[in-house]
């Protein structure tokens, strides 16, 4: 059936998503809970960002933002794309088509996947660009 739960595609997030699903006082906190119903896909890139802000423009202790990350993680249940070569040039691609700094190119890149219907994202420029496209591969993009 195509609502069972283990057809979704999974819902990619970007590490402010992420930051704000993780900081309870973050002002967009509420917005992005429902995220915990979801099946969600993150990247090393959208770890470290995430990791970069919690700890050097929220304050929170290194070791609460590290084992929040390592539970996530840990969950089998998310799931967890690494970066390969292939993904690294693509990147470098969609930075130039897209007019992308390298970071946010290189976790667009990342979900370029088959197991990736979307990513969610609290970043306007990429809102505002509602999808990308790369070879056969297709990607929205839509706000938390």
């Amino acid at each position: 059936m195509a609502h069972s739960r283990r057809d979704q595609k999974y819902l990619a997030v970007d590490s402010n998503v992420l930051v704000a699903y993780l900081d309870g006082g973050h002002p967009q906190h509420k917005r992005v809970a429902p995220l915990a119903s979801r099946r969600v896909a993150v990247n090393p890139t959208v770890i470290h960002e995430t990791y970069h802000t919690l700890v050097f423009e929220l304050k929170w202790f290194p070791d609460e933002a590290a084992h929040a990350l390592v539970e996530i993680l840990n969950d089998t249940d998310i799931l967890f794309l690494n970066q390969t070569k292939d993904t690294t040039r693509t990147g470098v691609q969609l930075a130039r088509q897209y007019g992308l700094g390298g970071r946010d190119a290189l976790i667009l890149a990342n979900f370029l996947n088959p197991s990736v219907s979307e990513i969610v994202t609290l970043d306007r420029p990429l809102i505002q660009l509602r999808k990308i496209e790369y070879g056969n591969r297709r990607l929205k993009i839509r706000a938390a």
